[in-house]
């Protein structure tokens, strides 16, 4: 592959703010796209003032999602900054990217069909809530609106215990990818026709595709996933135990895995015991088997049962806190860690890489208004 940058040579305007087409504009950027993001004059981007953790003064939150891009100041309800701004677009935007509240982009002007009436090259991608469409598709939503509403804390956390959110933004983050992938196919598209078009993405729809084989085995049998904690439906032994300092995943779910792990466990008639002797039996009683495991596993830390483990070849992990993950040989050894040019910052890099290189993240996240002069010249908003 080429030193340039995949995308390089093409503007993408983000007239979006929160995490899902933050992140989706990242993913462009740090594939060499020019990302110009449209945030509020004074306020800025609602995720600037979100988070518990500080960097040089800036939300680490805001750096992460934005790390390499242009800040631009317009009041939308301004006609003279709002036609400034949509003049931009039919000039110098190849790609609208936007996530404002449903309804508004129509009445400012901004909406699909009225830019590409002007410029059918143009590839703009709602980011909605609920959809494009259906009795929901003018409803707002978060994150955890959309792991409760499609199912998502369903499936996470305990039997018994109150509803979990899992602990990233797994559906903002999500959607932000389906942007950016839709963006690559209608590129491709416009590659092939000329034509530019409409994406549309939304959180319930990302939320339902990671639902995807909790439906299919509903639609098979009408069987309903719940909650298990950190196992995996169906697979047994496949879990975290505690150990004597901590807790240690451990993936047996076959019955070669299953004999070698009883061996190492100190109890090799367990594949011999008919509720263990195949995986669907150990999966059945697995409340029994769980309970025996642990009584072993308590008795050692968590490194003398993973070089047991890793000496016989059976997957296993130690659950880790961040300081421990960024720390760790096999993270440093992939350089996703990546620091700016300025040495400012330190950011979790892209985790993809072309012909053994990483797209780098060179700059943080913008000032606000930093860039007003590509939109009003010298002047500011």
């Amino acid at each position: 592959m080429s030193n340039e940058t995949p995308l390089a040579g093409l503007t993408v305007l983000e007239l979006g703010s929160s995490v899902a087409v933050p992140y989706g504009t990242w993913i462009l950027g740090t594939l060499g796209a020019n990302v110009v993001k449209v945030e509020r004059p004074e306020v800025g981007d609602d995720c600037r003032h979100w988070g518990t953790g500080w960097y040089h003064g800036v939300s680490g939150f805001f750096v992460a999602l934005n790390a390499g891009k242009k800040s631009i100041t317009v009041d939308l309800s301004d006609d003279t900054q709002r036609a400034a701004l949509r003049q931009y677009i039919i000039d110098e935007v190849d790609i609208v990217v936007q996530n404002l509240r449903p309804g508004q982009v129509e009445k400012l002007g901004l909406d699909a069909e009225a830019l590409l009436a002007e410029k059918d090259k143009l590839i703009y991608v709602n980011s909605g809530a609920f959809g494009a469409k259906g009795p929901l598709n003018m409803r707002p939503g978060y994150d955890p609106l959309m792991q409760a509403f499609g199912g998502i804390m369903s499936v996470t956390g305990e039997e018994g215990r109150p509803p979990v959110r899992v602990g990233t933004s797994i559906v903002d983050m999500g959607t932000g990818m389906w942007c950016a992938l839709g963006v690559l196919a209608a590129l491709r598209n416009l590659e092939m026709t000329g034509k530019g078009g409409q994406v549309d993405a939304s959180l319930f729809e990302t939320a339902l595709g990671w639902m995807n084989y909790h439906a299919t085995s509903y639609f098979g049998d009408g069987s309903i996933a719940e909650r298990r904690g950190s196992s995996g439906p169906g697979m047994a032994p496949y879990q975290a135990y505690n150990c004597a300092d901590g807790y240690l995943i451990i993936a047996a779910p076959n019955d070669r895995l299953f004999t070698t792990l009883s061996g190492i466990l100190g109890h090799a008639e367990w594949p011999q015991d008919d509720r263990f002797d195949t995986n669907p039996h150990r999966w059945d009683n697995r409340a029994t088997l769980n309970v025996l495991i642990e009584e072993v596993t308590r008795t050692q830390p968590m490194a003398h049962w993973q070089e047991k483990l890793e000496e016989a070849g059976i997957p296993n992990a130690p659950l880790q806190s961040i300081d421990q993950v960024v720390a760790h040989p096999q993270t440093q050894a992939l350089d996703i860690i990546q620091e700016t040019d300025d040495g400012r910052f330190k950011l979790m890099g892209m985790p993809l890489s072309f012909d053994g290189v990483r797209p780098p993240q060179p700059e943080g996240s913008p000032e606000l208004g930093a860039d007003n002069d590509i939109l009003f010249g010298d002047k500011t908003s």
